[in-house]
């Protein structure tokens, strides 16, 4: 059952960027969640299961295989279809004042609800499921994966639409106020009511109001069953069944798989937050960092979309040649840990050139009296 969010929070101020952060309930509630995954995890397989000097195949199950299973786990946090649909939705709710710092973990939690459903299938002795999962030529394979990846890169075109109206937008206001015609206040009632476009497309921003409710885009981004980390993790836990392994040796490597992808989405998601909300802060920020950002998210879901869609095709049509070998050989995961790379480089650029570019300073005497806002903006 999806976790409430909180209204009571404590305040702490932070000098880097004079804001309030929040601790509210639903921040206490992700730790709480993340740390039991980790103690669950950990605890069965070191106290519970490596006594038993269990083997499968000849190999003892120990702690090399639990430390496998939360190794795939936070591999799979860092794959590109995560990244882009967090960050993305991220900007789209710190964009509209909403809480966003939970985002992360609620794709997390409702991608582990897939793996954690069919691992326990598998472990429970539903061996013929798992040899289908694993199978990559099954029918069962062939429609999850169709399934899967059409709402993942349909989700991604999305937000990317979405954030080209922002693009567009914010780059509309940068070029006026490089001719110095608008202040600050100006800027300010500008980017909030950006008039025609945000009322044609509300429906479609409705589409994620609230971060709970990427826990059911998490879960449907889970049906596809495609990725080599997920497959790993189910050939895996198949092992320790067809072995005869105790459910509980087998059911502590999702719950360990699962405590690392929650964990390394979370980071993602929260960190991203701090980002975003730092430079929506005051509207100067706003037009230099959200225009990098902004086009960034949108290359970002549309390159990632693309692969997954040109995959699909790959596959489907049976397609040959050095273009097709090309598309369909492009990892994801080395992919995702770029972009990761190029959000956090993109947040410390944008704040190293605020604070030594001295840009608020620069703003300070071009403000206006309210009757000058009025009076530009043709009221």
């Amino acid at each position: 059952m999806p976790l409430r969010s909180g209204h009571r929070h404590l305040s702490v101020k932070t000098p880097l960027f004079s804001r309030p952060l929040h601790f509210d309930t639903t921040a206490i509630a992700m730790i709480v969640v993340i740390a039991l995954l980790h103690i669950v995890g950990w605890t069965t397989l070191i106290a519970i299961v490596v006594p038993l000097h269990l083997s499968v195949d000849s190999r003892v199950f120990g702690v090399g295989i639990g430390v496998t299973a939360y190794a795939l786990g936070m591999r799979h946090a860092f794959d590109a279809d995560h990244i882009a649909a967090i960050d993305n939705t991220t900007r789209k709710l710190v964009g509209e004042g909403k809480p966003a710092h939970s985002i992360g973990f609620w794709f997390s939690f409702g991608h582990s609800t897939i793996v954690f459903g069919l691992t326990l299938l598998v472990a429970l002795g539903v061996r013929s499921l798992s040899g289908h999962v694993a199978n990559a030529g099954s029918g069962f394979h062939a429609v999850a994966g169709l399934i899967g990846t059409c709402i993942s890169s349909g989700f991604l075109y999305l937000i990317a639409a979405l954030n080209i109206v922002s693009f567009f937008a914010i780059y509309k206001v940068f070029r006026r106020m490089k001719s110095g015609r608008y202040d600050e206040a100006y800027l300010e009632h500008r980017l909030e009511n950006r008039g025609v476009v945000n009322r044609l497309l509300a429906p479609l921003m409705r589409i994620v109001r609230k971060p709970g409710q990427m826990y059911f885009v998490g879960l449907l981004f889970g049906m596809g069953f495609d990725t080599a980390t997920e497959i790993a993790l189910l050939v895996l836990t198949g092992s320790g069944a067809a072995a005869g392994l105790p459910w509980y040796a087998t059911l502590c490597l999702p719950v360990l798989f699962a405590a690392g992808m929650l964990l390394f989405d979370t980071i993602d998601g929260s960190f991203m937050n701090v980002a975003y909300g730092w430079a929506l802060a005051k509207p100067v920020r706003k037009i230099y960092y959200n225009l990098v950002v902004t086009g960034l998210s949108v290359a970002v879901g549309v390159v990632i979309g693309t692969i997954e869609i040109l995959g699909l095709f790959s596959n489907a049509l049976n397609a040959h040649g050095a273009f097709w070998s090309w598309a369909s050989g492009i990892d994801l995961n080395s992919l995702g840990f770029a972009i990761v790379g190029l959000f956090v480089a993109t947040w410390l650029v944008s704040v190293a050139i605020w604070k030594f570019g001295r840009i608020e300073e620069k703003w300070a005497p071009v403000r206006s009296h309210s009757g000058i806002i009025k009076q530009q903006m043709g009221e």
